[in-house]
C-alpha cells in the first residue's frame, strides 16, 4: 500500500488550546507539514480546493508549486481539483506549468467538488455539476493531449486552433477521479480507463464500497482489464496513541469541534459521535493495532492501493507526533501486507537526474 497525506488548509480555532492561527501561519503549517510528509517516508501530499471559510485553499496549484520547491521526492496531488467549476484552458497552463516545476511530480484528482458554495462564485448551478464536470474534462484531455486544438461547448468560449503552453512535463499527467456520492463520477472515470480516489470519510464503509463496486464493473463494460482498475481511499482523520482509550479522549475535542462546523454539517454524515464512527466508520483513532486491523478491514472491502489521511485541526506538535507514529508503526506493517502497483517508478526528473552526466 501506498500513503498520502493531505489537506483542505481548515484554519479554525484549536478545539484544545484555543488558538487561531493567522493565514501565514497556516501556510508556513502546510509547507512544514509537506516536508516532514516526505521526511518520513509518505508517498504523495495532497491540497484539496474550497472557495470558503474556514479553509484557504482556493489556490491548490500556487500551495503545491510552493511544496514542490521544498521537496524533492514526494508526488503532489490536487485533493480534489474542482473542475466543475474551473476553465480548462487556466487548469490546462496552471497545472502543466507546476508538472515542470516539480519535475513530474504532479498528479491530479479531478472532482465536481462537495461545497456548493463554489457554483454561484463560478457561473454555473448545481444542478449542472455534472454535465459541466464532463465537458471540461473531455476538454483539458485535448488540450493536454493535442495541439492546435479547436472545440465548441457549453461552459466557455468556443477555441480555435489553440495550443496551450507549457506543455505538460509528463507524457501524460496522471488523473484520479474524486468519488463520493454519485456512480457519474465512477463512470466518468471507468469510460476513460483511469483510476478513482474514494473520498471515504463521512459515510458507513457500504455507501463507498457500492460506488466502487460500480467503477469496476463499468471498467470491464468499457474494455478495461480488470487487473488494472486502481482505487484509492481516504481514510478520515488520525489520531494514534498507545491505547485505543488514550486516543478516544485526546481526539473528542478536535472530533467535536470539526463536526460543529457548517462544511461538516453539509455532509450529512449519520455518526452520532466519535464511538460510532471509530465503531461504523472510517475514522482511524485508536492504537496502531486497532487502526492497522480497521484498514485491512477496509482494503478488503474496497481493494485500494493507495490510502490517504489528515492531521487537520490538531496542534503543530501533534500533527508531528501523530505522522511520527503513524510512519512507523503503521506505513511498514501495510506495505507489507498489502500490495501496490501504484508509483512503483521515481518521478520523470528524477530518473533523469540519475541518468545526468555531472559537467565537469
Amino acid at each position: 500500500m501506498k500513503f498520502a497525506l493531505f489537506s483542505l488548509m481548515m484554519n479554525i480555532p484549536n478545539a484544545v488550546t484555543g488558538e487561531t492561527l493567522t493565514d501565514q501561519q497556516k501556510f508556513q503549517n502546510i509547507l512544514k507539514q509537506a516536508a516532514l510528509a516526505e521526511e518520513l517516508g509518505f508517498d504523495a501530499y495532497g491540497v484539496g480546493e474550497r472557495h470558503g471559510e474556514p479553509f484557504l485553499s482556493s489556490s491548490p496549484p500556487v500551495v503545491l508549486t510552493a511544496i514542490a520547491a521544498r521537496t524533492s521526492r514526494i508526488r503532489l496531488l490536487t485533493t480534489v481539483t474542482v473542475l466543475s467549476v474551473l476553465d480548462p484552458v487556466r487548469v490546462a497552463e496552471d497545472y502543466a506549468t507546476l508538472d515542470h516545476l516539480s519535475g513530474g511530480r504532479l498528479e491530479l484528482i479531478i472532482g465536481k467538488g462537495n461545497d456548493p458554495r463554489h457554483y454561484p462564485l463560478f457561473g454555473i448551478t448545481e444542478e449542472e455539476q455534472w454535465d459541466s464536470l464532463a465537458e471540461r474534462y473531455a476538454l483539458l484531455k485535448r488540450l493536454w493531449n493535442e495541439e492546435n486544438v479547436t472545440w465548441q461547448g457549453k461552459y466557455r468560449t468556443p477555441l480555435d486552433n489553440v495550443t496551450t503552453q507549457p506543455r505538460p512535463f509528463q507524457k501524460s499527467i496522471p488523473v484520479w477521479h474524486g468519488s463520493a456520492s454519485s456512480t457519474l463520477s465512477t463512470e466518468l472515470a471507468a469510460k476513460y480507463g483511469e483510476p478513482i480516489f474514494s473520498s471515504n470519510t463521512f459515510h458507513p464503509q457500504a455507501k463507498y464500497k457500492a460506488l466502487i463496486d460500480h467503477y469496476r464493473e463499468r471498467w470491464e463494460f468499457y474494455g478495461h482489464d480488470p487487473k488494472n482498475a486502481v482505487v484509492g481511499a481516504g481514510g478520515g482523520s488520525l489520531y494514534l496513541a498507545d491505547t485505543s482509550e488514550e486516543a478516544v479522549r485526546r481526539f473528542r475535542p478536535y472530533y467535536n469541534k470539526f463536526h460543529s462546523t457548517e462544511s461538516s454539517k453539509h455532509n450529512k454524515s449519520p455518526f452520532k459521535d466519535l464511538e460510532d464512527n471509530i465503531a461504523n466508520g472510517p475514522v482511524l483513532v485508536g492504537s496502531a493495532d486497532h487502526v492497522i486491523e480497521k484498514i485491512l478491514n477496509y482494503h478488503q472491502a474496497y481493494g485500494h492501493q493507495v490510502l490517504s489521511i489528515s492531521v487537520d485541526g490538531l496542534t503543530e506538535s501533534e500533527q508531528r507526533e501523530q505522522l511520527e507514529r503513524f510512519a512507523k508503526d503503521i506505513i511498514p506493517v501495510l506495505r507489507k501486507e498489502i500490495p501496490s502497483t501504484v508509483w512503483n517508478n521515481e518521478p520523470p526528473a528524477k530518473q533523469q537526474d540519475e541518468l545526468a552526466v555531472p559537467v565537469r
